[in-house]
């Protein structure tokens, strides 16, 4: 794995995360070089070609750092570090294929305080070098949990009396809807939304108001007013 571009570098930097080497273009002078020269990080200071090419992402902006592989939770350790700080705040995606929506979902998640992401091991995004990017480090400190079966992990979230929603058209205005407390949000992929099996095990069905002649938000967009929507209520 490799993070790429400033802020990624620099989120992975002050998270503690593996680096095995820091690469930087030379002329390049930012407060993280600083940063890794303190914490012993090996850095190489190379010219912009190199890292052309070795960029996944091809937007480095003269930094590329070589990490150890992102390391996925449990979802019991989402659960109970949530339940130790206080309520409960859980996002579910279900399908979510785009590693632009994910990075963009785990940004958003990060700002907002959410105490952890699920996402299915199949046919889903998982955490790239292009989610790194896009979520500008913020995945570094995020707890972000696997799972081979969205529904099971639903199920598991009810059992310990979290209140899951499920986003969707057809429900219920989410500006009518109390969502305080211990919940869990699921969000549905870009092309199919939540599966109809997904939808009716959760415990409500919540919606938002679309006035224009678009039918749906981008998966991203619409987590990012859901979740925020759920902090307007608990402030």
């Amino acid at each position: 794995m490799q993070a790429e571009g400033k802020n990624a570098v620099l989120e992975a930097l002050k998270s503690g995360v593996t680096i095995d080497a820091l690469m930087v273009e030379k002329g390049k002078d930012h407060d993280l070089v600083a940063l890794a020269r303190k914490q012993g990080v090996k850095i190489q200071f190379v010219e912009k070609p190199v890292l052309d090419k070795l960029s996944i992402t091809k937007h480095h902006q003269g930094f590329i750092a070589k990490t150890s592989d992102f390391v996925y939770c449990e979802l019991e350790e989402i659960i109970d570090g949530a339940k130790a700080k206080g309520n409960a705040f859980i996002v579910l995606l279900d399908g979510v294929e785009d590693p632009h929506n994910l990075g963009s979902i785990i940004r958003v998640c990060e700002c907002a305080g959410v105490s952890g992401i699920v996402i299915p091991k199949h046919r889903a995004a998982a955490v790239n070098e292009t989610v790194i990017r896009v979520s500008s480090g913020a995945v570094e400190h995020m707890k972000i949990a696997r799972v081979a079966n969205i529904n099971h992990a639903i199920e598991a979230l009810k059992k310990q009396n979290i209140w899951v929603y499920c986003a969707d058209m057809d429900g219920e205005s989410v500006y009518k809807t109390d969502l305080k407390g211990d919940i869990a949000i699921v969000v549905g992929s870009e092309g199919f939304g939540v599966k109809r099996l997904t939808k009716e095990l959760c415990d409500k069905v919540v919606s938002l108001p679309v006035n224009g002649k678009v039918n749906s938000l981008n998966a991203a967009t619409a987590c990012g007013v859901l979740v925020y929507e759920a902090i307007r209520q608990r402030i």
